[in-house]
């Protein structure tokens, strides 16, 4: 594979070779040109604070489907905030950025990165985005599960389901392994690919905590245990599943607490969540 190499086209804006020429032909070779740029659509999802946007386009030549997350001055306190958890005073796209090089090493799947780059004023950031390529016949578990949880009676499916969830967790296990906690841990923002590898994506709260390390290793598995549909996976699934995140067999009494701590924490997000009339996934 050949390593990934980028130009820096205008000052302190940062562009994958492979994708120069097919930026110049949108017009992208500026900030302000980026930061007025519209020639796409809003991909959805939750609502934004006024400083974030986000678009998806596409590119010829390479033909491909790009996604850009924008941060236009972010106000201060939002970025303290940031700097004091990440323990850095870095820009919002940074945030995304940096953790895909860490996780890149640990074997840890995200989406490619095309673009980048950051404007700072006297202290405080003033702009900065970041531009990343469409997963590979992908799609969140969210909204797909594999084909073998829709006929669940067969022997053959059964299989199959018990070795994505051996996988799943082996998948959690290794993102912990880093240090980092996601806290948007969900199964939305984990996509699967049509040969079997997963993705991270949504990195931009992702980081390594100083302290209460652990608090945040419970809400991960959580939002995990909370998006994971009733229907689909059941009591012994999510036991298999910690099993194979905790890499041991039988559990001792440090799990079982570990468990419960989760469920307690999934039926809090499922309280919140009914409160404004919504579904809750693992309970559906």
């Amino acid at each position: 594979m050949t390593e990934q190499r980028f130009i820096e086209t205008s000052q302190s804006f940062f562009v994958d070779s492979e994708f120069v020429k097919a930026f110049e032909k949108l017009g992208l070779t500026s900030f302000d040109a980026l930061f007025s740029f519209n020639s796409g659509k809003d991909p959805g999802g939750s609502s934004l604070p006024e400083y974030r946007s986000r678009l998806e386009f596409k590119t010829s030549d390479p033909e491909k489907i790009l996604y850009l997350k924008r941060y236009n001055h972010p106000d201060a306190l939002t970025q303290i905030k940031n700097w004091f958890w990440h323990n850095a005073r870095k820009s919002m796209m940074s945030f995304d950025l940096d953790p895909k090089k860490d996780l890149t090493l640990a074997g840890i799947k995200t989406p490619k990165t095309v673009s980048y780059g950051e404007q700072w004023g006297v202290f405080f950031e003033k702009r900065s985005f970041i531009i990343t390529e469409e997963l590979p016949n992908a799609e969140p578990l969210e909204q797909k599960l594999p084909d073998c949880f829709k006929d669940i009676l067969k022997t053959e499916n059964l299989r199959k389901q018990r070795n994505f969830i051996d996988r799943l967790g082996q998948f959690a296990k290794k993102f912990h392994a880093t240090s980092y906690r996601h806290r948007d841990f969900y199964l939305a923002h984990i996509f699967y690919s049509d040969d079997g590898t997963f993705y991270l994506i949504d990195l931009q709260r992702a980081f390594k905590p100083r302290i209460l390390a652990e608090r945040f290793r419970v809400k991960d598995i959580s939002q995990l245990y909370y998006s994971a549909p009733g229907g689909a996976f059941s009591k012994t699934d999510r036991l298999r599943f910690y099993k194979s995140y905790a890499g041991k067999r039988p559990l001792d009494r440090h799990d079982k607490a570990f468990i419960r701590k989760v469920v307690r924490k999934a039926n809090r997000i499922a309280r919140r969540e009914t409160k404004y009339g919504r579904l809750v996934p693992f309970t559906n």
